[in-house]
Order: C-alpha cells, then structure tokens, then sequence
C-alpha cells in the first residue's frame, strides 16, 4: 500500500495510490496519515478499503510529506562504508545518530532552497523508516513492529556548516527545505527486504550516486532498536538511514556543490522518485 499526503503547503490530505496510479483522497476516512493511523491496526483499515469507493483526486496535486505529527527526524550518519571512505572518514563502530531539525521537512518535489551564504550544499539520497508506534528500549527482534513502511528521503546537507564550524552536524543539516521525504509512504508488506533496494540520484541530469541498501553498515532492525534506547520513536518519526557513496563532497579531484538553479532527481527501488529544484535564499 501507497500513503501519501496531497495539497498545499500546511493543508494536506491523507491519500493513497491505486493500482493505476491515482491519487484516492483518505480524508473522509482519517484525519490524516498520523498517530494511530499509522499503527498495525490502522494500516490494517485502509488496506481492507476498496480504492474504487474513495473520491479520486483530479489532476497533479502537490504531495506533502506522506506523515504528520512526528516528533522526531533522526538521521544515521556515515552508514555505508563506501561513502565513509570516500569522506576519508573512519567506519563507524556504533551509529552515528543526529537530528534535522522538523524544519527542514518538506514535500517530495518542493523546491529546495540554498541557504544564504552557503557554499557546500549537497545531496544525499536515503532511506527513511517510517515508524508507525511508540518504540522504546526495544530489541532488533521487535523493531520491524514499530515499522510502519518506508520512504525515499533526500538529506541535504551544508558540508561547510556540518563539518568547519565546529561542534555538531544539526547545523548543516536542518536547514529548511533540507529533508524532502516522498513521494509516499510504502507499507513495510509491499517492502520484503529493506537490505536490498538499488538507489540513485542525479544532478542536471548527471547521475552521481548509484548505490544500494545491501552495503549499509546497520540496517533497519539495528538503527530502530539503537536509536529507541536513547530517542522514544513515536508515530510519524522519520529516520533517514544513511546515503551511499557520491556525494558532491566526494567527487575527485575537486568536490562539487549544489548552487540555485539546478535540478536534483532520486529515487528508491519500490519508493518511487523526487525531482527539486535548487532556489537561492529569499528574505522574508
């Protein structure tokens, strides 16, 4: 099953997608695709549903972020260990966990906005878990039923701010528009193994990652049971679980960094794809 949340900005709705690929409106069914919704027994109720019986949503609508009402967006840092290599950093021995900030949570194909003064913006193609209940303190045996589904995420990030200015990476991380999730949340079923989804990204057309969840150095069950040891996960929470090597900071001989005006497209095995474009900072 597809999930996704449609309409302007701060005014979505919950949906899903049929099997031709429309867009069926959740809205008379649930409130939105969060809390209980999102539970076993939620996602039980709209699976039971026949598509064919929910309004059809006419056109293209925008999509949103395809949860609400999270507490938490973690991310798990340097966790393929062909992109630590090439970052000339060390494998790490246990995850490496930060947080975005929620501000930097927006839609699938939102534009993505270069910060004022940054000069090292880049992009990171990930796969997020989607949690669908409270986790806490829970074994790698009990993580997958905390796991509502899985999502494409982008963890843009400002290499300059997270990596020379000192202190933590949150502050290259968090910056608006810099965690795009979408286009849809797929139900952990439809999503066998998570260890195998060939991913990409490219910019301008050029393709620079091109990796897959196989050489990720902890997986979903291990991110989900360490990280509920120190962050209760609740429903709607977000982890991105680390990008792959190609990175712009990575590229040889000389890095190469996002700048307004260019045109990001990702995209997961499964999870379907994002396209942003980069805008530069506005006032206001």
């Amino acid at each position: 099953m597809k999930l996704l949340r449609h309409g302007p900005d701060g005014q979505e709705k919950p949906g899903m997608l049929d099997a031709s690929g429309t867009i069926r409106d959740l809205s008379g069914v649930i409130p939105d695709l969060a809390g209980d919704a999102l539970s076993a027994a939620g996602l039980a109720k709209l699976a039971a549903l026949d598509p064919a019986s929910l309004p059809a949503v006419p056109g293209s609508p925008r999509l949103g972020p395809p949860v609400a009402g999270m507490k938490n967006l973690i991310c798990i840092g340097l966790n393929y260990a062909d992109h630590a290599a090439e970052t000339g950093a060390p494998v790490p021995k246990e995850p490496i966990v930060f947080l975005k900030s929620l501000g930097a949570l927006s839609g699938p194909n939102d534009d993505v906005i270069i910060p004022k003064n940054s000069v090292k913006s880049d992009w990171e193609v990930e796969l997020c878990i989607i949690i669908g209940t409270k986790a806490k303190c829970v074994t790698e045996d009990q993580a997958l039923d905390h796991v509502a589904g899985y999502a494409l995420g982008n963890d843009v990030s400002e290499r300059e701010w997270q990596i020379e200015r000192g202190g933590a990476w949150d502050k290259g991380k968090g910056c608006d528009t810099f965690g795009p999730v979408g286009p849809w949340l797929v139900t952990k079923d439809e999503v066998p193994d998570p260890q195998n989804l060939t991913m990409f990204c490219e910019v301008d057309g050029k393709r620079y990652q091109n990796g897959s969840t196989r050489t990720m150095i902890f997986g979903v069950k291990t991110i989900v049971s360490y990280v509920s040891h120190m962050i209760t996960l609740h429903p709607g929470d977000v982890i991105f679980t680390g990008t792959p090597p190609g990175v712009g900071l990575g590229v040889k001989p000389s890095p190469v960094f996002l700048k307004a005006g260019q045109v990001m497209h990702l995209g997961i095995q499964g999870l379907g794809e994002q396209t942003q474009k980069t805008v530069a900072y506005a006032a206001g």
